[in-house]
């Protein structure tokens, strides 16, 4: 460009000498340093095009360039190709510009050379592509990102060796880098290395921003991007945010796009060849290459990624909570009908009003919290085995609580505090039966009939039942409830109780004679001589 600009100064200072001062065409070519031709061919190209001196302010450089040196027209045209097509392909995973030339060649076999065509499509990508600088303050930003390449992990027993991941970070300013292997990229993984990354600079920025990991993003999107809520959680305990790059936009972070590539090349590389049998040696091995990296000068800024990072970075973190951030996650749960629902194989109670009903648990490796619409509505110890129950008795029904909570020593203290016959008549319910618990329901049922009728009426009612040696609770039941059952035990005395109830429909006993129809006259004479001698007796 500049030495364009300097042959248009010379395009009008040649055109000013020949016009306005009427030198010769030798005496201009001395001037200026060209030949006479040259000269000549300058000024006649100017006044061909019907300029005169002054030339007008709106002919610009670019419109003189053209009339003195017009572009060279050919007679043969190349096809050309769809640049946008070309660049849209290079985005996709192994396509490469000599395989899309190829194509090209096939199509239009008097096309471009290959060279002709790299250089025609480095030109269109300049043109098309524009990037916007933008300035970072120091402790703002934190990039983070997986490497692509992995490192081998040897079982030290089967020999069996495992790809591992390397999660890598940079800071905004000083690009200061770190790096770990993780055995895997899930979820406790990804939230372990940020929470190691934070103690490694001491501190957290303002901002932390990933890529679009599904660990990370459950949702990607360029305008709204749906957080994960453990990893959102961990960042807000530290005092930062989360605003992640834009899908398939590695430009939104290239610190760590550079940190990747850093990390790739002096770190991974020469560890790949090296065997490792634990992640801590590993990771040591990464630390110490990772020191050097960043204590290497910097090649565009004076020191290194470490004297800057001192410097203008960390005096400018958040300072680290007092207490680390515990792994928590988040699910969505359905309450059972027994008003528990399911954890990781475990069961943990509910209030019994929200059964059927969806709600959403956070729990950790200590603690199950249960909210509803925002609310926290119970809260557990974790059940330490798996199909383990953990019920509250203030969740449970008011009938399933008594249930619960009744044995053998309250049910007779319960008895006591009523009075001798009930006590009598709980003790011997708990006996009859082969296990205490198949007496419990009914003895509850009893439980509740102190509340209707009184202690008082409930132990003289157990005394009649105990005299009736009718145990049963719809026994007791009519004895309180019914006239009959009234008039019953409350004629009953203690006199009454060694007598014999005799009446037609009790069974037992010796049958009366039954009487039989004469069958002749001697018998008929008979029973009526009997008869005449009950009446004489009368």
């Amino acid at each position: 460009m500049a030495q364009k600009r300097a042959e248009v100064r010379m395009i009008r200072e040649i055109f000013r000498l020949h016009t306005e001062c009427g030198y010769s065409d030798r005496r201009i070519s001395q001037i200026c340093g060209r030949s006479r031709p040259t000269v000549k061919a300058i000024y006649s190209a100017v006044e061909r095009a019907g300029y005169s001196w002054p030339l007008p302010d709106s002919l610009d450089n670019a419109d003189l360039e053209r009339i003195v040196y017009p572009q060279k027209s050919y007679s043969r045209q190349w096809p050309v190709p769809d640049w946008n097509y070309t660049w849209k392909q290079m985005q996709r995973k192994g396509v490469t510009l000599k395989l899309l030339w190829l194509r090209y060649k096939s199509e239009h076999p008097d096309g471009y050379q290959y060279s002709q065509y790299c250089e025609n499509f480095s030109r269109w990508c300049d043109i098309k592509k524009v990037s916007m600088h933008i300035e970072t303050r120091a402790g703002e930003f934190t990039e983070v990102d997986y490497a692509g390449s992995t490192l081998p992990l040897t079982d030290r027993i089967t020999g069996i060796i495992t790809q591992v991941p390397v999660f890598v970070s940079s800071l905004g300013v000083s690009s200061y880098h770190y790096a770990e292997a993780t055995l895997t990229m899930q979820l406790q993984d990804w939230i372990d290395s940020h929470i190691r990354m934070f103690e490694f600079y001491g501190g957290c920025t303002e901002i932390v921003r990933p890529d679009n990991p599904k660990t990370g993003i459950t949702r990607a999107c360029k305008y709204e991007p749906d957080l994960q809520r453990t990893y959102e959680n961990m960042i807000r305990h530290y005092g930062g945010v989360i605003i992640p790059a834009r899908p398939r936009k590695p430009k939104d972070k290239p610190r760590a796009e550079k940190g990747v590539q850093e990390v790739l090349r002096w770190i991974i590389v020469e560890l790949q060849e090296r065997q490792f049998f634990s992640l801590a040696d590993m990771n040591e091995a990464i630390w110490e290459k990772l020191e050097i990296i960043n204590n290497k000068p910097m090649t565009n800024k004076e020191g290194s990624r470490f004297s800057l990072f001192e410097e203008l970075d960390k005096p400018l973190l958040k300072p680290l909570p007092a207490t680390r951030f515990v792994f928590e996650e988040w699910k969505k749960v359905r309450v059972n009908v027994d008003y528990h629902v399911q954890i990781d194989y475990r069961y943990y109670s509910v209030p019994h009003q929200l059964r059927k009903q969806q709600l959403l648990a956070r729990y950790t490796s200590s603690t199950v919290e249960i909210f509803n619409n925002g609310k926290r509505v119970a809260t557990h110890f974790r059940a330490p085995k798996k199909w383990s129950y953990s019920t509250k008795v203030e969740h449970m029904p008011e009938a399933h609580a008594e249930h619960l909570q009744m044995t053998p020593e309250k049910i007779m203290n319960w008895a006591s505090r009523v009075g001798e016959q009930a006590s009598e008549l709980a003790s011997t319910l708990l006996e009859r039966k082969e296990h205490p618990q198949q007496a419990y329901k009914a003895i509850l049922g009893i439980m509740r009939l102190e509340k209707k009728h009184g202690a008082k009426r409930l132990e003289a009612a157990c005394g009649a039942a105990i005299r009736l040696n009718s145990l049963r609770l719809r026994d007791l039941k009519m004895i309180l409830e019914t006239k009959k059952g009234h008039t019953l035990f409350d004629g009953l005395n203690k006199e009454e109780k060694d007598k014999p109830i005799l009446h037609k429909n009790i069974r037992g006993g010796k049958k009366p004679a039954r009487k039989t129809k004469p069958r002749n006259q001697e018998e008929r004479e008979s029973h009526s001589g009997n008869s005449n001698c009950h009446s004489d007796d009368k």
